[in-house]
């Protein structure tokens, strides 16, 4: 399996933990609530649901509903297929939320496992995260240090494409470091006794006084992890 099918597969069971839904409503929530999947399209979609069907994953279930069985006939329109999330699936899902590995910190992976932190453990946003960081300073570095080789032979324009494209990572560092102070004080403010709290808890209440749990910009935006400026 490609790494860019993964990441669809990952979000395809994410989306169906929440509920479940037919083709189009899947496609509608990947395009228009993670962002790194704008440019997927049905001809993607569709294969990686029958693979997660064939895995037991998902069932297929008819669109109908049960007071009305003619209503498909009668109309001329087939019934739309609903797919819903198996306890298999919802087992393995929660076997992808749990991973760390390289795979989580770049970018397309990172942006879709950030579309999940409210369901991730806090003990796992915080891996992911850290890696995250280290790996844009990595690249920050790399190209800082690029920077400074060539400066002098290129012209205006790609010496401003190049600060553009440092001022962007830098800004996803600096919110990485609010969203990991903002997790560490998190859990200093659950102290003992608190432990029966389910994971992305404060991320959903706001317990650290910032709404979902997540520092904000100054403009009051959030950074967008899917943004290719940062790559």
């Amino acid at each position: 399996m490609s790494r860019r099918a993964g990441i669809l597969e990952f979000a395809i069971l994410g989306l169906l933990r929440e509920s479940p839904m037919h083709g189009y409503e899947l496609r509608k929530r990947l395009n228009t609530s993670l962002g790194v999947f704008r440019a997927f399209s049905y001809g993607s979609l569709y294969p990686c649901l029958k693979t997660l069907v064939a895995s037991g994953w998902l069932i297929e279930e008819s669109g109908r509903t049960p007071d009305d069985p003619l209503a498909a006939p009668l109309s001329g329109r087939r019934a739309k297929i609903v797919y819903r999330l198996t306890a298999e699936g919802k087992e393995h899902f929660e076997e992808l939320l749990a991973q760390t590995g390289p795979d989580a910190y770049e970018d397309e992976h990172f942006a879709a496992r950030f579309a999940f932190f409210g369901q991730t453990s806090r003990d796992v946003r915080m891996r992911v995260l850290e890696g995250r960081r280290g790996r844009l300073e990595e690249r920050l570095e790399k190209m800082r240090s690029s920077f400074a080789r060539t400066r002098e032979r290129l012209d205006d324009y790609t010496l401003e494409l190049q600060r553009h494209g440092m001022e962007s990572v830098e800004r996803e560092v600096r919110w990485l470091n609010e969203l990991i102070e903002s997790e560490r004080a998190g859990r200093d403010h659950r102290g003992p006794g608190t432990a029966s709290a389910q994971p992305g808890d404060e991320a959903r209440h706001g317990r650290s006084g910032k709404t979902d749990g997540l520092p904000r910009d100054r403009d009051h935006s959030r950074p967008d992890p899917s943004d290719d400026t940062a790559k």
